[in-house]
């Protein structure tokens, strides 16, 4: 009996530090801007012809009047570039890493066999100063979260535009909270276990439980759609009050789900305005 009691003790108080770990930012400003838009993932892509995270991409958004998401890496001379992968090979048909190159190298990459070359940070920021937020992923690599964070929060120093800024790395986040605090910061994350590139079995169950959030204490949790009723983002929202941002959504009924939850919807692929039986 005595074995039993101990046992439901250490259940209790483990589920109870769980939950305690999971504290969410509830009332971060800015948030009321960034809602009733819809968000291009990595612009508004249409491949071949218009690739993802090209300044094509990014003006055919605005043209809708939507917002964008989109991923920022640091050079290894400071430049801010917008460009999804650290490696080079997908998207721009090179062997490399994005952090090794300098502003000089970028310049000469062209994305996905197109003439479109990689955009830089301030390129895109300007094209949608005053007219449409932005969801600004930012792409550590190598232990260059705080030096990354500060780069871009040097650039947007001034802007005079809607955003958040979100990261996998909750590193990230840790340097965003305790330098710039008024910046709405949200955790991204997934079901790791069905990701790409498995991760070691205790950052895989730390990552996609959210458990870091205490030191993080984001103001959203962006949740891959098809994982986001797990336990520990559905917990983040009920009891912490956090904010939704929902990706990759790739069909009309996942964007209504999406919309219908409250969340900021990051779709690719198809056209959200047009009539159903028109998507492809």
């Amino acid at each position: 009996m005595r074995i039993a009691a101990v046992i439901l003790l250490i259940l209790v108080l483990g589920y109870t530090a769980a939950l305690l770990a999971l504290r969410c930012r509830r009332h971060g400003r800015g948030w009321e801007k960034l809602l009733g838009r819809r968000y291009a993932h990595r612009g508004y892509h249409d491949k071949p012809q218009i690739p993802e995270n090209s300044l094509p991409a990014f003006r055919r958004a605005l043209e809708r009047g939507w917002g964008a998401e989109l991923d920022i890496h640091l050079l290894r001379d400071g430049t801010l570039a917008v460009f999804h992968d650290s490696d080079l090979r997908r998207c721009a048909g090179v062997e490399g890493t994005m952090e090794d190159l300098d502003l000089a190298a970028l310049s000469e990459l062209r994305l996905e066999g197109t003439e479109e070359r990689v955009p830089l940070f301030s390129e895109v920021l300007a094209l949608f100063e005053g007219k449409a937020p932005l969801i600004i992923e930012l792409k550590a690599h190598g232990g260059n979260h705080r030096a990354l964070t500060e780069a871009v929060l040097r650039v947007l120093e001034g802007y005079r535009g809607d955003y958040c800024i979100e990261s996998f790395d909750p590193r990230v986040l840790m340097v965003l909270r305790k330098t710039a605090p008024t910046v709405l910061r949200g955790q991204l994350s997934m079901d790791f276990r069905q990701g790409d590139e498995p991760l070691p079995g205790w950052q895989c169950f730390f990552l996609s439980n959210l458990l870091l959030n205490f030191l993080t204490v984001p103001d959203f949790i962006a949740y891959r759609f098809e994982d986001r009723e797990r336990w520990a983002p559905r917990r983040c929202v009920r009891l912490w009050g956090a904010r939704e941002a929902s990706w990759t959504l790739r069909s009309r009924e996942d964007l209504e789900k999406a919309e219908a939850a409250g969340c900021l919807p990051i779709f690719e692929r198809f056209d959200p305005e047009e009539e159903p039986s028109q998507n492809k």
